[in-house]
């Protein structure tokens, strides 16, 4: 089958997808080049960036243009720095450093994987080289204590951020010559906190060092699932851990960009482990409330785009001696939507007070209840007994023997500075 551009635009081969620049929330890990392997969102944010392991609050592209060509299987994408809009400037001000192009991302697909190709339309200044970089993010929640592989070293992803760090310049001290919109606000050395200890708007200048360096990396050989090689034709691959200098970075593969390089400056061919066997275990989505025996019910299951399968559904309710099938429903077809096709079930007519759940092949609901009290307890209460009292601020909140948190706040509801942009 191999990588094929689907009718959504992103590279699809049985449960292994490839997206190309379709997101554009990069400060969420959702940018650039992503790979969802069997449903998970396996890595995220491949661009070119200033830094190893950026935060988000560290300069992001501005996309300029996407081309989808079906006839060729490819996704070109064009990109410049700086985004002159968010150039201390905006919601979230943005320091930009002081190199202005723009650069070509082209996305291949291929039999057994994805080919990524990064052009420039110059080389990189001396003070940047070793910064700017082509990174791909890996997802942490499903490595830590894992391993890996870069050619033939091998390793365990870490619960815990650790040395040995890694100290080079920041791109802060590379950027006065941009100049930003006339009506932009924030204040470049406020921003940056006056260089007085550690910034999330710099945090560049002390990262970790790379955990292995090498030409072809491999993660997570234990386990087809998540099995994904990438192979560098051209500079090397570096594995960092971002939560060195991020508290909610990720794991990061990474090629600097070769000196006097413009064409063709990074070429990975990205390989994800395809398992053709693999299939989307359908969910039951049901009303975590229960319903009244007056409302509509419904439940809706959702599917694998390409599953066919049909299964009658079985209502059943919990009696004294287990669960009791009340009523066998076939469900409706509601259609597809992104990544999903959905199935309606309808049993508006059952109106026999008690606990249900709801079967669909080898899958069974949470319980849910039919009753005219569903609303009585537990569903806004809990905001008002649990929820607001621990979020009270300016009060220490106890809960028996549990701290919930101290005096806090005790500074705020200050006035703040006029004519100021504060980063977040």
């Amino acid at each position: 089958m191999g990588f094929k551009l689907n009718n959504k635009a992103y590279f699809e081969n049985h449960g292994v997808n490839v997206m190309a620049f379709d997101d554009k929330y990069p400060a969420g890990h959702q940018s650039g080049i992503s790979v969802i392997m069997n449903g998970r969102r396996i890595a995220t944010n491949g661009d070119l960036r200033f830094e190893q392991t950026p935060g988000q609050w560290q300069p992001v592209p501005k996309q300029d243009d996407r081309k989808v060509d079906q006839e060729g299987n490819s996704i070109t994408t064009t990109l410049s720095y700086p985004d002159i809009n968010a150039h201390l400037n905006g919601f979230n001000p943005i320091i930009y450093p002081d190199f202005e192009f723009s650069y070509e991302v082209v996305a291949r697909g291929l039999e057994d994987g994805v080919e990524i190709v990064v052009s420039l339309d110059r080389p990189v200044p001396q003070e940047f080289l070793g910064k700017l970089c082509f990174n791909l993010e890996l997802y942490p929640g499903d490595l830590f204590g894992k391993p890996w592989m870069m050619d033939d070293a091998t390793g365990i992803f870490p619960r815990q951020a650790n040395g040995p760090t890694k100290a080079q310049p920041a791109n802060y001290d590379h950027s006065n010559k941009i100049k930003p919109l006339p009506h932009a606000l924030a204040n470049k050395e406020k921003l940056a906190g006056y260089n007085k200890g550690y910034n999330p708007i710099i945090a560049d200048d002390l990262i970790g060092a790379p955990m292995a360096v090498g030409h072809s990396f491999t993660l997570r050989p234990d386990n087809s699932l998540y099995r994904m090689t990438i192979i560098s034709e051209t500079a090397e691959l570096r594995l960092y851990d971002g939560r060195m200098n991020h508290n909610n970075g990720w794991f990061a593969v990474s090629s600097e960009i070769p000196a006097n390089t413009e064409k063709e400056a990074i070429k990975w061919i990205i390989k994800p482990y395809v398992d053709t066997s693999w299939m989307y275990t359908p969910v039951i989505q049901t009303s975590q409330v229960g319903y009244h025996p007056c409302q509509p019910k419904k439940a809706v299951i959702e599917l694998d785009e390409r599953d066919k399968n049909r299964f009658p559904v079985s209502l059943e309710k919990l009696t004294p001696t287990g669960y009791k099938e009340v009523k066998k429903i076939q469900p409706e077809e509601w259609g597809i939507f992104l990544r999903y096709q959905y199935l309606i079930c309808d049993f508006s007519d059952v109106t026999e007070e008690g606990m249900y759940r709801i079967c669909y092949g080898e899958q069974v609901s949470s319980d849910f209840g039919i009753g005219s009290g569903i609303y009585d307890v537990g569903v806004w209460q809990p905001v008002v007994e649990y929820f607001l009292p621990v979020q009270m601020c300016h009060m220490r909140v106890n809960e028996k023997y549990r701290v919930w948190h101290g005096l806090c706040h005790c500074d705020d509801a200050r006035m703040a500075p006029v004519n100021y942009n504060h980063f977040d």
